[in-house]
């Protein structure tokens, strides 16, 4: 596993490449989800087999929701007590797409804070089948952590779990360019 880590104001943000699913030591993780919360394609079908059948069960009387809000279930059979489903933005639809984006990372970041939870694991949320570019993307999402990070009670870590080595260093240029104190 690639890993690249930051302080930010007492947290700690690792940018790794790897499996969402296979996240231990993390109290959530966050499903990159659709409208309805069920299974899919990428990290929603990822997601939803490694929890298991329960896991859907658990969804559907929380949908639909809509780009930007997140809602919080059990993790059923994955290693960490919860997943944050967040739905974000279809890019080129769903507009103004950055607000939309950041807000799925902020509601997620509440849920976890009203839970009280210490850690949480993130995909890169919209940038596959719903078109956001990697690099946009990232900067959205890292800004968004990075202007959270004072106000944070409880999580003292957070992880990006990224596709691939490309998309590592795209997220590594990213908290260069939008996080204070990070060369």
């Amino acid at each position: 596993m690639t890993m690249a880590r930051y302080d930010i104001d007492g947290l700690q943000l690792e940018l790794v490449t790897g499996d969402i699913t296979d996240q231990e030591g993390f109290d959530a993780v966050v499903n990159a989800a659709n409208a309805e919360l069920m299974p899919g394609g990428g990290v929603a079908g990822a997601i939803h087999r490694s929890a298991g059948p329960e896991l859907a069960e658990a969804c559907r009387p929380l949908a639909p929701i809509q780009p930007g809000q997140a809602v919080v279930t059990e993790g059923f059979a994955l290693p960490n007590p919860y997943v944050i489903h967040c739905l974000g933005p279809i890019y080129g639809r769903d507009e103004p797409a950055h607000e939309r984006l950041a807000e799925c990372y902020q509601n997620a970041l509440n849920l976890a804070e009203e839970r009280s939870l210490e850690s949480i694991a993130f995909p890169a949320i919209s940038t596959g089948a719903f078109g956001y570019p990697v690099e946009e993307a990232a900067r959205v999402a890292l800004r968004t952590i990075g202007r959270a990070a004072p106000q944070l009670k409880s999580l003292r870590r957070i992880r990006f779990v990224l596709f691939d080595d490309d998309s590592l260093v795209t997220h590594e240029r990213a908290a260069r360019e939008v996080l204070p104190d990070v060369a």
